[in-house]
């Protein structure tokens, strides 16, 4: 079962998505439901309008005989007592009162009355209210004012600025905090990535450096033992281990420091690698290689690819369980050179496509899960480098692609 020492940290993460989503869902939920009840009041006060339209211009109340004639505090004093006379004062304050809603009165044949808070430009304004109807129409329904003549009359009504505001402000906040999010998110993951370049070139360099004191001490060790007695053939094999030892140290000298850019002739790299690991792998694996016959030139430090090449190879090894096939293959184009390297192991889930090139991942009951992070800090420490799962079939192995810039004399 795989297992990741970052599986927590995730977690977390994704907990951190959640409680925002759910703190954006909240606060969209109460705006709305503040909006719908804003919008309800705005209803109430255009029907409280529209009943004092409605009571102003009822026959009993004032001659209408000249439509156009304006309705005055004066007109109404001397047509009603000081009782009445408040009452109407009352409704005119209503009406006087609507300095936000848009409306606009008119008969069944949109045949205009009387509109409030519209600017109406010069040019057309027939034509203008017209579409402001139809406009208001598909926002609020209209208001219906009976006549007592049997006619009727219709108030269209819009949503006012500050309803109109409120209603944008859930979609401006959401788009704010999605903004947050983002940004916390990014930088979240800039500082996990700064904290693990730290730790991966501080291990690696001490690593390096304890290295260094017993490989020095074996160099001296074998020199000694060439000057007595002993088969040739164990000192070379010790001498073949030594410098090997000295070759891991030199790897882990280079993580974290700026990468040599030399030409390598990575056909030459891989064969050297493979002739190397075939020895010491199990001899049920099969190593395939297909070189082109023209050199594949990049730029590219020799030690630190040939260590990426015996990575990539143990980990298809443990993948197949020690027993089946692994093929290297290296296509050259224009611009890039590819290397595709497959096994036929167990394969790997689609999901997990991403997460095994993450530190502490692995399949294995022992390992640190290390090996894959480390392929992916050394190709992608080069331009124009990059590795990934190329496709994966669980029961029938996995293949690897790493992409490098084509170098060109």
């Amino acid at each position: 079962m795989s297992k990741s020492i970052y599986d927590s940290r995730q977690w977390r993460t994704y907990s951190f998505i959640l409680i925002a989503i759910l703190i954006v869902i909240a606060t969209v939920y109460f705006s709305n439901s503040l909006s719908r009840k804003l919008a309800e009041e705005e209803r109430n006060k255009a029907e409280v309008w529209a009943e004092a339209m409605n009571i102003l211009t009822a026959p009993d109340t004032l001659d209408h005989s000249d439509n156009e004639t304006p309705i005055s505090y004066k007109d109404l004093e001397k047509k009603y007592g000081e009782t009445e006379f408040t009452l109407m004062n009352l409704i005119l304050k209503i009406i006087d009162g609507n300095n936000s809603i848009p409306t606009i009165l008119c008969d069944e044949n949109n045949v205009v009355s009387l509109h409030k808070n519209i600017n109406i430009p010069e040019k057309d304004p027939e034509t203008f209210l017209k579409n402001k109807i139809e406009e208001f129409k598909t926002t609020n329904p209209p208001i219906v004012i009976k006549i007592d003549d049997g006619l009727d009359q219709y108030l269209y009504y819009d949503d006012s600025v500050f309803l109109k505001r409120l209603l944008m402000f859930p979609y401006i906040q959401l788009s704010v905090v999605f903004a947050f999010i983002v940004l916390s998110f990014l930088a979240l993951i800039s500082a996990k990535k700064a904290e693990q370049n730290k730790v991966w070139v501080g291990l690696s360099k001490e690593t390096a450096h304890q290295l260094g004191t017993p490989i020095s001490s074996l160099i001296a060790w074998v020199e000694y033992l060439k000057t007595k007695d002993v088969d040739g053939a164990y000192l070379k094999e010790m001498e073949k281990d030594v410098k090997r030892l000295g070759i891991i140290a030199d790897r882990f000298s280079k993580i974290g420091s700026n990468p040599d850019l030399l030409p390598l002739n990575i056909n030459d790299s891989i064969k050297t690698s493979c002739e190397y690991m075939s020895t010491r792998v199990s001899p049920k694996v099969n190593m395939n290689v297909a070189l082109p016959d023209e050199p594949a030139l990049v730029l590219m430090n020799d030690s630190l690819f040939s260590w990426v090449i015996e990575n990539l190879t143990k980990n298809a090894v443990d993948a197949m369980e020690g027993q089946g096939r692994i093929n290297y293959r290296v296509e050259i184009n224009t611009k890039k050179i590819h290397i595709d390297i497959s096994d036929t192991g167990k394969g790997i889930p689609k999901s997990r496509f991403k997460t095994i090139f993450n530190p502490g991942y692995t399949t294995k009951t022992r390992g640190w899960g290390l090996g894959l992070s480390l392929v992916k800090r050394i190709i992608e420490s080069y331009p124009g480098g990059k590795i990934y799962v190329k496709n994966s079939e669980t029961g029938k192995g996995s293949t690897f692609r790493i992409e490098l810039r084509k170098y060109h004399k």
